[in-house]
């Protein structure tokens, strides 16, 4: 056999092979909607996306994987099955930080699929207004940044709200230089968050020292202006890029390439145990010596790891904060529990954030289309 006849051969297997996953992808959809009328059945209120049932399925699909495919690739394959057959039981609106192409909706989809429908929000505070109000299943909210910190507006909105962590993002950040004009001699104003001008400090001093910054309220907006003028560059996504019809003059101009930004998904439903997860709370002490020691001393004897301790000026008076603590563990994990209800007799006031599947930081890795 020569090579030519070899290279039909292994064509003509692809084909079948593409058709026995075409009919398994169809008749993993048919369970599907045979799952959403056994819970309209029982329940006409039933809650059809459960991040801990996907958790586990993403977890199961990396383990198994053999290659020689990576298991990280795989399990995004798997994240658009899940969300196509989802969008058959319930097609799901989530809320983002928007405008179209910013970090926060390449998060939202990064978690939900391209399925998922995506309602675009002008500010964090109109994201948990559309899911309070039901227009929307869903929120995705920036939570912190691995360079530039807490996103305190989203932190401040827990006090009031009765909405719940569900799940958690983490999203490689990484910015390109766009224009609709080039090439980079031409730039003379580039628009940005000013997060992105702090993490791009060295390379646009060094290759635009002498083009005028202005800052805008997100990447997604400095690229619409940016498609509007001659001239004028942003620095934001690739997305943003494909949403705006941009070019990238310049790419991946960040000064620091560990740059990771953690999202939370926000919604009005517990999530049950995985286990593997972490729990947030939120909580204020008493405004005396040693009060926080003492608020934190039962998870030291517990041995439970707490990944985050993060504090905010409560507003309501001077010089008393709440605290922001994420644990390992569910609430519905004995020994967490019991520690949550210890800390609560010791605090003014201590609030479940919720509890939702672990993801590791080091997951937001670069995706590129």
């Amino acid at each position: 056999m020569n090579d030519e006849q070899q290279l039909a051969e292994i064509r003509d297997l692809i084909d079948a092979i593409d058709q026995q996953i075409q009919d398994l992808l169809n008749a993993r959809a048919e369970a599907a909607q045979e799952v959403a009328r056994i819970k309209l059945a029982l329940d006409p209120d039933a809650v059809f996306y459960r991040p801990e049932r996907e958790a586990q399925v993403l977890r199961m699909v990396k383990q198994r994987n053999k290659g020689p495919l990576d298991a990280e690739s795989v399990a995004l394959l798997f994240r658009e099955i899940m969300s196509a057959c989802l969008a058959l039981e319930l097609p799901l609106k989530v809320a983002y930080l928007g405008p179209a192409g910013t970090f926060t909706q390449a998060a939202a989809q990064k978690h939900f699929g391209h399925a998922v429908n995506t309602m675009s929000m002008a500010a964090i505070p109109d994201v948990f207004q559309e899911v309070e109000s039901g227009s929307c299943h869903y929120g995705v909210v920036p939570v912190e940044n691995s360079i530039e910190g807490a996103v305190n507006y989203t932190l401040d909105l827990f006090f009031e709200s009765d909405l719940k962590i569900c799940a958690e993002i983490y999203h490689a950040i990484s910015h390109d230089l766009l224009s609709k004009t080039g090439p980079l001699e031409n730039v003379k104003v580039i628009y940005s968050h000013p997060h992105a001008f702090a993490q791009c400090r060295h390379w646009l001093k060094k290759n635009l020292p002498a083009a005028a910054l202005i800052e805008c309220s997100s990447t997604a907006e400095a690229a619409r202006k940016a498609s509007r003028e001659t001239g004028a560059a942003a620095i934001s996504s690739r997305e943003a890029a494909d949403s705006y019809k941009l070019e990238p003059l310049a790419a991946r101009i960040e000064d620091v390439s560990r740059n990771v930004t953690r999202f939370l998904v926000i919604g009005k439903d517990a999530v049950d145990r995985t286990g593997s997860d972490k729990t947030s709370i939120m909580f204020v002490t008493a405004h005396v010596p040693g009060a926080l020691y003492k608020v934190l001393q039962p998870i030291a004897e517990a041995d439970i790891n707490m990944v985050k301790l993060e504090s905010r000026p409560t507003k309501h008076e001077n010089w008393h904060y709440f605290f922001f603590v994420d644990l390992e563990g569910h609430i519905k994990d004995p020994i967490v529990s019991a520690t949550v209800n210890k800390m609560k007799n010791l605090c003014f006031y201590l609030k479940l954030l919720g509890s939702y599947p672990r993801v590791e930081a080091g997951s937001g890795r670069k995706e590129r289309a």
